[in-house]
């Protein structure tokens, strides 16, 4: 009998996306995790229920060796179907494994393999950790929801003032790494789950965001 599971969506090549799920308290906003496929074993990125909802689909394509977490936030859709083992920074480690099993932290930049970067960039929460894959044709960077896109246009969310400066800090550093796809947790629901970029339109994109975090404003 053929294989009738549908396969995960192919938004661009070597990533792989879930189904989508409304954000509880914005539902105009599509959440998906990602699979990337890697010769050295499938990572994940982002939970949410698409996990569950394609978990056979994941294992069709070999399952993941980890599952990585952009911030505490994730935490609210419970453990994922499947024994991945999800990572998140120290500083959210406590509200995360509040309702998720955490195995592992992080607490500064590091490489988690040859290919695969963990960077810190705090200011959604105190531990938001964006993350940076090198598929050898693409350099995608995963902000959660540090950086989302809204109808095409790259936004911030700050939640706490408190944490401005840090979310500027983290803002400046995007701006001076090198990476040509950036792949949000969440997305308005008439847009793609990514965009294409180039250093002179993120540096563009990204000083729009500066300047409206500076005036005051928390988008």
């Amino acid at each position: 009998m053929a294989n009738s599971t549908p396969a995960l969506d192919l938004p661009v090549a070597g990533l792989r996306a879930t189904s989508t799920a409304r954000l509880p308290y914005q539902h105009n906003v599509l959440l998906r995790s990602f699979l990337l496929e890697r010769p050295a074993g499938n990572v994940l990125v982002y939970n949410s229920p698409g996990l569950t909802a394609d978990a056979k689909a994941i294992d069709d394509l070999g399952g993941a060796l980890m599952l990585l977490i952009n911030h505490e936030h994730e935490g609210m859709y419970g453990d994922p179907a499947g024994a991945v083992p999800a990572f998140v920074h120290a500083r959210d480690s406590a509200a995360t494994a509040r309702q998720m099993q955490v195995a592992g932290t992080f607490d500064r930049r590091q490489l988690l393999a040859e290919d695969l970067e963990a960077i810190p960039t705090p200011g959604h929460t105190a531990g938001t950790t964006s993350y940076l894959w090198d598929s050898g044709a693409h350099r995608f960077l995963f902000t959660g929801d540090f950086i989302w896109i809204e109808d095409g246009q790259w936004k911030a969310v700050l939640l706490d003032p408190d944490l401005r400066e840090q979310y500027l800090d983290s803002l400046a550093l995007v701006c001076d790494l090198d990476f040509d796809v950036l792949v949000p947790w969440g997305v308005s629901d008439n847009g793609p789950c990514f965009a294409m970029t180039d250093k002179g339109d993120t540096r563009s994109r990204i000083d729009a965001i500066i300047t409206r975090i500076e005036a005051g404003g928390d988008r």
